[in-house]
């Protein structure tokens, strides 16, 4: 049994919390983890946008917590130094390269967004996991009986294609079709699931769209 609690998912915000001790984005107000942030030891982030990466939060908690790892691609390094996060505490990661940090590992997934962004593989003790936000697409990825998907769901395609379309017959702005060449459909997620888990798999829906 994995253990693990979404903080939050949506464009209003991301964090889910692994384990205590696992923190996987942190877009979120520094309020609703101030009953984890004193277990966390490694915060896994994923690109620049602010309901992944709330500058605020991550300020407040590299102050409380000097000694917590950073995990990100290069493209943070620089963001997180002006939140007053140490160059010592910052791991930059691969895609596709294993990273060991004792309890557990992992290897970083490239995602396709509109910024530079990646997912991740962890593997905690026997337990697969696979976390991935903010792509287009999954193509080319496998991740074969894992115990645990947190994958984005974002929009139905039917529901985004009639906004659309009504839209453009009102001349007005459809910002839904960026969002079909940024973030992934519940139908793609959907079949990702149906291809690579197995009955005893587990998963969530993850950036579930939110009417504004």
């Amino acid at each position: 049994m994995i253990n693990y609690e979404i903080i939050n998912t949506g464009s209003d915000g991301n964090c889910v919390i692994l384990e205590d001790y696992i923190c996987i984005d942190l877009g979120v107000s520094f309020k609703k983890i101030k009953e984890y942030y004193k277990n966390i030891k490694v915060v896994l982030l994923t690109h620049i946008h602010s309901d992944h990466f709330n500058k605020a939060t991550i300020k407040k908690l590299a102050f409380e917590r000097p000694t917590i790892r950073w995990v990100c691609g290069n493209w943070l390094v620089s963001e997180l130094i002006t939140c007053g996060v140490s160059k010592k505490q910052i791991d930059v990661v691969e895609f596709g390269q294993k990273y060991d940090y004792g309890l557990f590992h992992l290897i970083p997934i490239k995602a396709y967004h509109d910024v530079e962004n990646q997912g991740y593989r962890i593997y905690l003790k026997d337990k697969k996991i696979l976390y991935i936000t903010d792509t287009k697409t999954l193509e080319g990825i496998e991740a074969r009986n894992y115990d645990l998907y947190l994958v984005e769901a974002n929009y139905v395609e039917s529901e985004l294609e009639e906004k659309i379309s009504q839209k453009n017959l009102n001349n007005e702005y459809a910002y839904e079709i960026r969002v079909k060449e940024t973030h992934l459909s519940k139908e793609q997620c959907d079949q990702f699931i149906a291809d690579n888990a197995n009955e005893n798999s587990c998963f969530e829906y993850l950036h579930m769209h939110k009417e504004r």
